[in-house]
C-alpha cells in the first residue's frame, strides 16, 4: 500500500485493521503462519477454530505482546508492526483478554474510572452515565469490589474499561466462555449496540453460536494459519466445512 492510500475491504467499506502475512512466536516456538485478514469500521470478524489454533496468539500479536513478530499490522491506516504495544493502544485499540485484569481491591465504579483516555483517538470515550445505561448490573454494583462481582459482571466491567478509553477498535477474547445465557445474550445485544455506533471488533470464539449471529465474515484458523474464510451471508454452504474444522 503507498503512503496515504486508504485500504477497502471487498465491500468498499474503510478497514480499521489490516494485518497481512503476520508470523509470531513465543520464545522459538513458531506460532503463525502468515496470517492474513481484514476488518472494515463498523464490522465485526469472528476468528473461529480449536483451542492452540492460533486465535488469541493473533490478537496478541496485534498488540505486540507476543516476544517476536513479522509482517504487516496497519490500525486506521497507520503500520503498526515496529511499535511497542504502548503505542498500539494509543492508535486507538482496546483488549480484552481471557482473563480479564479485574482489580480486585478496587470497587466496580474505579476500575472504571481508572483508565487514561486515549489520545487523538477521535471521540472521546464512554462515559459512566453511557457505561451503566449499556449494563444496568454495573450500576447496582458499582461500590461493590472486584471480588464480589460475579464472572459475567467481571466480563461486562472488562469491556466496560475499554470503552472508557475511547477505543475504536475491539480485541475480544472468548468473552461468552462459562457465562449464563443471560450473560451471553447481554453481551450479544453489547456487540451489536457497539457495532451500530461505528465500532470495530475481532471476536475470539469457541462458541460459534454466539458468533454466528453478530460476525459480518468469519476466518478459521488451524496450526496458526487461516484456513477458511468466508462472508456472513455464505454461512450456510460452509456448514459442512465448519463442523469438520471446529467440531460444532
Amino acid at each position: 500500500m503507498k503512503a496515504g492510500e486508504t485500504f477497502l475491504t471487498q465491500t468498499g467499506v474503510q478497514a480499521a485493521l489490516e494485518v497481512s502475512g503476520l508470523q509470531a512466536w513465543y520464545g522459538e516456538s513458531h506460532i503463525l503462519h502468515g496470517v492474513d485478514l481484514v476488518a472494515g469500521q463498523g464490522e465485526v470478524i469472528s476468528l473461529l477454530g480449536r483451542n492452540g489454533a492460533g486465535r488469541s496468539t493473533t490478537l496478541r500479536a496485534i498488540l505486540g505482546l507476543t516476544d517476536t513478530r513479522e509482517g504487516s499490522v496497519r490500525v486506521f491506516g497507520r503500520e503498526t508492526i515496529g511499535l511497542p504495544t504502548r503505542r498500539v493502544a494509543r492508535c486507538g485499540v482496546g483488549f480484552c483478554p481471557e482473563e480479564r485484569g479485574i482489580f480486585a481491591s478496587l470497587s466496580c465504579e474505579e476500575n472504571l474510572l481508572l483508565p487514561p483516555l486515549l489520545p487523538g483517538t477521535g471521540p472521546a470515550g464512554m462515559s459512566l452515565d453511557e457505561i451503566y445505561a449499556m449494563f444496568p448490573n454495573l450500576a447496582q454494583r458499582r461500590h461493590s469490589p472486584g471480588t464480589r462481582l460475579s464472572g459475567g459482571e467481571q466480563q461486562m466491567l472488562a469491556i466496560a474499561r475499554i470503552l472508557r478509553t475511547g477505543a475504536r477498535l475491539l480485541l475480544l477474547d472468548e468473552i461468552s466462555e462459562g457465562l449464563a445465557p443471560a450473560i451471553v445474550r447481554t453481551l450479544g445485544h453489547m456487540i451489536q449496540t457497539l457495532k451500530a455506533r461505528g465500532y470495530t471488533i475481532v471476536l475470539v470464539e469457541q462458541n460459534f453460536r454466539f458468533a454466528a449471529p453478530l460476525a459480518d465474515r468469519f476466518y478459521v484458523m488451524e496450526h496458526g494459519c487461516i484456513v477458511l474464510r468466508f462472508e456472513a451471508p455464505e454461512l450456510a454452504t460452509h456448514t459442512a466445512a465448519l463442523q469438520a474444522l471446529l467440531n460444532v
